[in-house]
């Protein structure tokens, strides 16, 4: 299982925050190190347009494998399922796990247990990806509930679930991916996975938060 790690320079919500210091270390170290602790991992790459953070990603973290993106693959506009595609390109095996640095709080057993989940269940499942469920009161723009009754104020444990794309984690195949030009195939199986591993650093708040639940989840002071 390869681990693919997408890195680009620009940042427009959280400045630099790849390299940015989290708790002490760069933001990148907190993913790849539980990818590191990882049993079922066997090497991690970072596809990225910055020789400064291949450089701090090297220095960092001398067993990460850097690529460097094409001219046409830089700037922000440029899709994920883009970047995998070249990523791909570019290397060999047959199984990928997608992740990102903005999951800092991401555990090796977690990670390991996706892996696992995956391997044992490819006859079922093409692709597998990391989801957050929500039992509370949902609206659309326009006002219109999506998952209850105004009407009927039934307890929220009590609802429909529904669950979130929380971008911790995508695991496929090459074969997957080349069928279906997206990391989550045609037969996805959706990973719950803690709120407490599931943040994804997209704004300062995010970053605030993140800090502080790594904070109590380790013990600082």
């Amino acid at each position: 299982m390869i681990a693919i790690i997408p890195m680009k320079a620009h940042s427009e919500r959280v400045p630099n925050k790849n390299i940015r210091d989290f708790n002490e270390k760069p933001l990148f170290c907190w993913v790849i190190e539980s990818l590191l602790e990882a049993k079922t991992i066997d090497s991690i790459v970072v596809n990225t347009d910055s020789p400064l953070i291949g450089i701090v990603v090297q220095e960092r973290c001398p067993d990460v494998f850097v690529l460097y993106r094409p001219d046409y693959l830089k700037g922000d506009m440029v899709t994920g399922n883009k970047l995998i595609k070249w990523t791909l390109d570019q290397l060999k095996g047959e199984h990928f796990l997608y992740t990102h640095s903005t999951n800092p709080l991401l555990k090796s057993e977690t990670i390991d247990r996706a892996v696992e989940l995956y391997l044992s269940n490819q006859a079922a499942y093409d692709s597998l990806f990391s989801v957050t469920k929500h039992q509370f009161r949902l609206y659309m723009s326009d006002g219109s509930p999506v998952n209850h009754s105004p009407d009927e104020l039934i307890r929220s444990q009590d609802l429909e679930p529904l669950y979130e794309d929380n971008s911790n984690l995508y695991i496929f195949s090459r074969e997957s991916f080349g069928f279906t030009g997206s990391r989550i195939g045609k037969s996805p199986y959706m990973f719950e996975i803690p709120k407490s591993e599931a943040i994804d650093i997209d704004t300062e708040d995010d970053w605030k938060i993140a800090e502080a639940v790594a904070k109590c989840r380790d013990g600082w002071k």
